[in-house]
């Protein structure tokens, strides 16, 4: 099954763009730009406009936001560290974040901030990794003190409040109590923006300065970043959250002069990348090349081996299998693969087209972004319809439904 038997029938990959091409003729998806690659074949398709009123055709090079797709690749800057051991899994992270010490727990999600018992013990690297450190979003949670609280204090991207600088950021998590004791649960999202804090804690330098050049500049990926500089801001499109009764058309973020226009006061490895097609093709290409690109080396053979396989026991998992299975309304199915890595999805169960060892993430912004070990394969798909509506979500899943249909052995 390696990488070098063939790559995709003609057949399949236009049933690929015909799908494609169907939702974006439905006048519910404006545009979309899609790449599959395998072995030493790379298939993209681009179709659509950047704006929901027609204007400029998308493009292989416009550049998208990655929103939660931001995170299988943001964590690859905490892999550099542990590869060179600055980092260690089992390290106390207290030492560099000392607002985490001394952590208080709830004695039930759904009660009082001031109810508490004491952590059982501090939270470690690992657990930041394996976002089990306890805290993040539980969509199983909505309207508790805890989720109101990390609202109220802007913890997570634009809800209701706007994002406070790292340090203040790190500050304001350090007044909450955890939702469970460190390591016992997975929780979404808040994980992964701490790392970025972790990461500049340990490095000395911004977060997104070390992403840069010790993961961006070697792969080629001139595109990535937390904002889109002047010069190529005509190259995205604005962001739009239908309204889930009429299905209007309502910018969630212009491009110009909107929220990735200038570099954010919080880089957020949780949601706050912007990329192309091309730049996540080279990060996941180099993780199925277990972590080298072209000649040179970017991750260990080890790491890669880490960030891509199933880190959580069944009890750890249980929330995120809620999330996937209890809240189909809220994800449209997303995040059905059973496991979780490092700052991913891992699938350890055949739910759909997908194998066993597939290894990737989704963004609430209408982006997707998975590879496959079994079949040597890449895909991603990148629009710019949010999932306030299931319209990108259903595209996402006819993308993976026919991109598996035109693997050629």
């Amino acid at each position: 099954m390696g990488r070098n038997n063939g790559g995709f029938s003609g057949a399949g990959l236009r049933r690929v763009r015909d799908v494609l091409a169907r939702h974006v003729d439905s006048g519910r998806i404006p545009g979309v730009v899609a790449l599959v690659g395998r072995g030493d074949e790379t298939h993209v398709e681009a179709l659509g406009t950047m704006s929901h009123d027609g204007g400029a055709p998308m493009r292989r090079d416009t550049v998208f936001r990655m929103a939660s797709t931001s995170k299988p690749v943001s964590v690859a800057a905490a892999m550099v560290l542990l590869d060179e051991c600055r980092l260690r899994l089992d390290d106390l992270v207290e030492q560099w974040l000392p607002e985490l010490a001394n952590r208080q727990v709830l004695q039930r999600i759904d009660g009082p901030l001031d109810e508490t018992v004491p952590a059982k013990r501090p939270i470690t690297v690992r657990d930041v990794l394996t976002s089990t450190f306890g805290l993040g979003m539980d969509v199983t949670a909505l309207g508790t003190p805890i989720m109101n609280a990390v609202f109220e204090q802007g913890l997570t991207p634009d809800l209701p409040m706007p994002m406070p600088e790292p340090d203040e950021w790190l500050r304001r998590l350090g007044t909450l109590p955890l939702m469970h004791q460190p390591g016992e649960r997975w929780h979404y999202h808040i994980a992964s923006d701490l790392l970025g804090v972790l990461v500049a804690r340990v490095t000395g330098r911004p977060f997104e300065d070390f992403l840069r050049e010790r993961v961006f500049e070697p792969l080629g990926m001139a595109d990535t970043g937390f904002h889109v500089p002047a010069d190529r801001i005509d190259r995205l499109p604005n962001l739009y959250a239908p309204d889930p009764q009429t299905g209007e058309f309502h910018v969630w973020d212009e491009a110009a002069g909107g929220r990735w226009s200038k570099p954010p006061v919080f880089p957020g490895g949780g949601g706050g990348l912007v990329s192309t097609v091309d730049d996540y093709h080279a990060y996941f290409r180099m993780l199925l090349d277990h972590g080298v690109h072209g000649s040179e080396r970017i991750l260990s053979r080890p790491a890669v081996e880490l960030m891509t396989t199933n880190r959580l026991t069944p009890e750890q998992n249980a929330a995120r299998t809620a999330m996937a299975l209890d809240n189909v309304h809220l994800s449209y199915g997303q995040g059905q693969h059973g496991g979780w890595g490092f700052g991913m999805a891992v699938r350890t169960y055949r739910g759909d087209y997908a194998p066993v060892g597939q290894f990737g993430w989704d963004g609430g912004s209408g982006a997707t972004a998975y590879a496959d070990p079994a079949n040597g394969l890449t895909g991603i798909l990148l629009t710019q319809v949010g999932m306030s509506v299931p319209h990108s979500a259903r595209l996402i899943h006819d993308f993976w439904t026919t991109v598996y249909q035109a693997i050629e052995d």
